[in-house]
């Protein structure tokens, strides 16, 4: 009960001081990294902060947080995951992260925070397979964010048809062939994990060695920003950078080229989205998502 009591006055005095817009967070353009076809840009916290929270690809490796089926029928229970808070702090689970394995990969989404209960709680998920509904359940296993393309479909428009003919699409265009339909597949083949790897390995380097200050990225690639993730504290991001990144270079390798956006129009993009909250509402609402816990943004994503 004090680890909860504890994140809503840190929410509530975060609320006191502003959300997340220029006056909290600055784009730091001069520390920007670039890797082939990525460009990523940090945005960092004008002020110490973090919330005793967990994320959900935290919790599953460490076994305090258990997810499974809601039940047997995939008519009933598609749409729907159980989730088991089996520690003492508050669980945060993003829309967009996928979970692999049950009956059927699925994705979560919508936003939310899971204080422990003791008890079993239910979060919306859409399916990223639809080719398989098992008889028998397989262990979940935490298989990072969907990459921005899919995110963006599942964010606006919660449409299950939408997200299987992205899907589909996306295989198609990488010439992936999979039984199932799954999009596990794209993350799983050996030529795209192949050259996933040095990416990743080079922008974590870079994450690892700055200042612990970062609490969002904007990741760029040939004209084009791929996306942006803030978050309302540093231990939150840094929990999360790790499955995040896979699903930007993913699109980077796929769809992306050398990174040529300057600055100027970058900063265009954020004007939109951190020079208030009136402007930050009205882009993400076409353009990405605000999670809100206790009033607070606690989540940015806009595309």
């Amino acid at each position: 009960m004090k680890s909860i009591l504890s994140l809503i006055l840190v929410l509530c005095c975060n609320w006191l001081y502003g959300q997340i817009t220029y006056d909290q967070v600055y784009v730091d353009y001069d520390s920007a990294w670039q890797f082939q076809n990525l460009k990523l840009i940090p945005v960092r916290s004008k002020g110490p902060g973090s919330l005793p929270i967990m994320s959900l690809s935290q919790a599953i490796r460490n076994g305090s947080v258990i997810v499974s089926e809601r039940g047997t029928a995939s008519i009933e229970n598609v749409h729907w995951l159980r989730i088991n808070n089996n520690s003492k702090i508050p669980l945060f689970i993003s829309s967009g992260e996928m979970v692999i394995g049950g009956r059927q990969d699925r994705i979560i989404s919508k936003d939310t925070v899971l204080v422990p209960t003791g008890g079993d709680q239910y979060v919306p998920a859409m399916c990223v397979e639809e080719g398989r509904w098992s008889e028998k359940e397989k262990k979940f296993q935490h298989g990072g964010f969907i990459n921005p393309s899919l995110r963006k479909v599942v964010d606006q428009s919660k449409n299950q048809l939408l997200i299987w003919k992205e899907i589909y699409n996306q295989l198609e265009a990488s010439s992936l062939r999979s039984p199932t339909l799954a999009y596990a597949s794209l993350r799983n083949d050996k030529k795209i994990s192949a050259e996933v790897k040095p990416y990743y390995q080079f922008m974590m380097d870079h994450i690892r060695n700055t200042d612990s200050n970062m609490v969002g990225i904007i990741c760029i690639s040939g004209n084009k920003v791929l996306g942006t993730d803030i978050f309302a504290a540093g231990n939150i991001f840094y929990d999360e950078v790790g499955s995040l990144l896979p699903g930007y270079i993913e699109s980077a390798i796929t769809t992306g080229s050398v990174p040529a956006l300057a600055d100027r129009d970058v900063r265009e993009f954020t004007d939109k989205i951190l020079m208030d909250e009136s402007l930050q509402e009205e882009y993400c609402k076409k353009n990405g998502k605000l999670f809100r816990y206790n009033g607070v943004v606690f989540h940015l994503t806009a595309f």
